[in-house]
Formats: C-alpha cells, structure tokens, sequence
C-alpha cells in the first residue's frame, strides 16, 4: 500500500471516530457538562486520539502533493506529529493530575498503561525518525497507536461495565 493510500484510510477512520465521540454525546443519559471528570477526560482522549490521526494524514498528503516531493517529507512529518502531541500533553496534564487512583482502577489501569507505553514508544520512535531514519512507516506507527487508542475510548463508553470505570 502506498502511504497516500494509507494516509486516505487512516484520515477516514480518524473522522468515523471523532463522529463517535459525537454520537456518545448525544445517547448519554446527562449533558456532557454533569459527565465526572473521569468521563470528560475520557471524552478529551477519545476527541484527541481522533483529532491527531486525521491531521497528521492530512498533512501527510499535503506534503505528497508537492511534485517532486520534499526528501525529508517523513521527517517533516514526524516533527509536527511530536511538536502536536508534546504541547497536546502540556495542555492536558492538568486534567490528568486532577484524576485521583481510584480512577485507574480495574479496566482502566489495563488499558491506560499499555495504551500510555505505546505512546511513549511511538513518540520516540518520531524522534528516532527525525534523526535518523526518515521513513513512512514510524510517522503511520504514531496514527495508528492514537486511532487504536480512540477505538478503545469508544469501547469504554459504548461497554458497560460492573463499576463506572
């Protein structure tokens, strides 16, 4: 597959996702402003994790429509995927600090953590790009953790659960 290709269907699945976020709006019982923190914060990741994706492949594409293409089109790439997901986490670290442990309990630590490894890695593995290898497959690695991570969040809203994790 070539990553025009694969950038469109990641771009089309980020979309589907962030239009589940909006449809978990409007089936919740409350209005999303009487949501607990915890479901809120969920919401905030479900809306990133769909937001990232599809910006990172619509500039993906943009930086392939340029004839001929920029031969550091995946490092460019990658830069803005890390520069957009450190300051993303810069604006959310309050909302995270604001979770107590209880909220990490059960499901959600087993979700959280691997989910949080797997960003860490994809994020190093950006750096890893820039530097050295100036390839498509680690910035598409990035996209496809944050659109996994989004599944999961629309998993989490859609599933009930014993507990209200």
């Amino acid at each position: 597959m070539q990553p025009s290709e694969a950038l469109g269907v990641a771009a089309q699945v980020a979309v589907a996702l962030a239009g589940f976020a909006g449809v978990v709006v409007v089936f919740r019982p409350e209005s999303a402003h009487r949501w607990s923190a915890l479901d809120r914060f969920r919401l905030h990741l479900l809306l990133t994790n769909s937001i990232y994706p599809l910006a990172f492949s619509i500039f993906g594409i943009l930086l392939l429509t340029i004839a001929p293409a920029p031969a550091s089109i995946w490092r460019w790439c990658s830069g803005i995927a890390v520069g957009t997901q450190v300051l993303g986490l810069l604006a959310s670290a309050g909302s995270m600090r604001s979770l107590g442990s209880a909220d990490l309990e059960g499901i959600s630590k087993l979700l959280f953590y691997p989910l949080l490894v797997a960003g860490v890695t994809a994020m190093l593995l950006q750096v890893y790009n820039i530097i050295v290898l100036n390839l498509f497959w680690p910035f598409f690695a990035a996209i496809v953790v944050h659109l996994l991570a989004a599944m999961l969040q629309f998993m989490r809203f859609v599933v009930p659960t014993s507990k209200s994790n």
